[in-house]
């Protein structure tokens, strides 16, 4: 049997996952800068820019705890079709959230928004997002697909992750790293998002869910899996232990799934 995604459960957010997280994310970022000597990371948006502002923004505890901006990569794994400077922007949230907060004289990541250049054409801005990809991760003919140290990702109420929903036609996409889609339940419409295949082939995933909120559709996620087709089991499926999950007990209150200490 394929290992599982771990779960991490939490009391509060500030005083207990967050540092988790901190450390999790920094144990990433020493993999990546083994392997190639940068940390290419894929962020999503709602309410986990403020999540990882709380986990980034703490003051390092030793030398072992330090976020080396100057070599992080930061990509989107999905970005809303509007200005670089809406409100809906992913870009815009995490620059609000996390990046315009770094201390001052802080090395600064390098960062990938979209080419806001073809935001009413977003075959044309998945095209050139992907083009982004294929410039930093090597050509397509050397690669068949891209993979990211780690990808932060959040849950939707109904199980998307991403701009990837349930049911929708994009889950099944294969060869495309980066997919538009014109017809999102969830405004604003018009969106690219990374592909299924890339996600899951990412060195690791890292999900953040928090609240009661979340408790309907995270009993969905692990108590059902993959066959009840939500796109977070599905990710939960193709990426097995490499696959974490940070949420506070508010939001896997009554889940049966087993929960496991955290630990690096």
């Amino acid at each position: 049997m394929a290992k599982q995604a771990n779960l991490y459960s939490f009391p509060s957010v500030k005083e207990n996952l967050a540092p988790a997280l901190r450390a999790y994310v920094i144990s990433c970022q020493e993999s990546g800068l083994a392997r190639h000597s940068v940390f290419k990371v894929a962020v999503s948006g709602g309410s986990l820019p403020k999540t990882l502002a709380q986990a980034l923004l703490l003051p390092p505890t030793g030398p072992n705890d330090e976020v080396k901006w100057d070599k992080w990569e930061i990509f989107f794994a999905d970005e809303r079709a509007v200005p670089l400077d809406h409100q809906d922007s992913n870009y815009f949230l995490l620059k609000q959230e996390l990046l315009d907060k770094l201390p001052a004289g802080t090395a600064q990541p390098t960062v990938h928004p979209i080419d806001a250049e073809y935001l009413n054409d977003t075959q044309e801005l998945a095209d050139r997002y992907e083009q982004a990809l294929v410039k930093s991760f090597a050509s397509r003919d050397s690669v068949k697909l891209p993979i990211f140290d780690l990808l932060l990702l959040g849950c939707g109420p109904d199980g998307h992750t991403c701009s990837l929903f349930p049911g929708h036609e994009l889950l099944r996409e294969t060869s495309a790293w980066v997919a538009p889609i014109e017809d999102s339940p969830k405004p604003p419409p018009k969106r690219v998002t990374l592909t299924l295949p890339v996600v899951t082939h990412a060195v690791r995933v890292a999900f953040v869910a928090t609240g009661a909120g979340k408790r309907e559709v995270m009993k969905q996620i692990f108590e059902e899996g993959a066959a009840g087709g939500l796109p977070c089991a599905l990710v939960n499926e193709g990426a097995g232990e490499r696959a974490s999950w940070f949420v506070d007990h508010d939001a896997v209150e009554g889940v049966s799934y087993p929960r496991r200490p955290f630990s690096l």
